[in-house]
């Protein structure tokens, strides 16, 4: 998808979402999508709230940053109807053992961001990951 012009990338993410709604692990489907995005090291300030881009501007730009896949992994699983009444909240984490900065979003009991590959139980997470900061995201629909 990160490859086409920007109509061709609306479509593709419009039957991805679709595919979500039917998908067996949809969680671990919207990290195996965004691992593809094409990666640059800071796109988004993830301390400045009103500097995010929205859903839309993200698919335009299409440049990801570790933080900005969170945020397009969120608007992803937000944008269906499977996933539209969820509680969803991007932490930022700093893992104290490793003296890490972890961006986690959380969508109800599940973790996604914390392991790279796949969705994590929110209470398996490690104590010594703290959250610094925590932005709850309000509903796109």
């Amino acid at each position: 998808m990160f490859d086409q012009i920007y109509e061709e990338r609306l479509a593709t993410w419009r039957n991805f979402r679709d595919q979500l709604e039917l998908s067996l692990s949809p969680l671990k489907d919207v990290i195996v999508f965004y691992k593809l995005a094409p990666y640059v090291s800071i796109l988004t300030d993830p301390w400045d709230k009103s500097s995010w881009l929205g859903p839309w501007e993200l698919l335009y730009e299409n440049q990801y940053c570790e933080f900005s896949r969170v945020l397009g992994m969120c608007y992803s699983l937000q944008l269906t109807e499977r996933f539209k009444d969820k509680m969803f909240e991007i932490h930022i984490a700093m893992d104290h053992s490793k003296s890490q900065t972890h961006y986690l979003l959380c969508v109800n009991d599940y973790v996604i961001g914390y392991d790279e590959d796949n969705p994590v139980k929110q209470n398996s997470l490690p104590d010594y990951l703290v959250s610094q900061r925590i932005y709850v995201m309000h509903p796109l629909h």
